[in-house]
């Protein structure tokens, strides 16, 4: 057995499995899926009685929320294929 084969098997130094450009897209993913379910979720009805049909089918709900939603797991997606620069 190679001395690198055994330094892995011991235990010994590895590289990590993403680099620091990885984290920070991954963390940007996130900040963006995040922003798509807060803006899908809306605000609160003042008269939960009355069904107002303009705030449950804004275009900020439909539209906007969904597209962010698909854009952070495209950036989630492209943070974890994306090969770091030092391996």
């Amino acid at each position: 057995m190679s001395k690198e084969k055994k330094q892995a098997a011991a235990g010994g130094t590895s590289n990590p499995l993403f680099g620091k450009e990885n984290y920070m897209w991954m963390l940007i993913g996130l900040a963006v899926l995040a922003l798509g379910f807060f803006l899908m979720a809306g605000g609160k009805s003042s008269d939960p009685k009355v069904f107002n049909d303009s705030e449950v089918y804004s275009t900020t709900r439909i539209t906007i929320a969904p597209i962010l939603i698909i854009a952070g797991f495209v950036i989630e997606i492209f943070a974890i294929m994306k090969k770091s620069k030092s391996n």
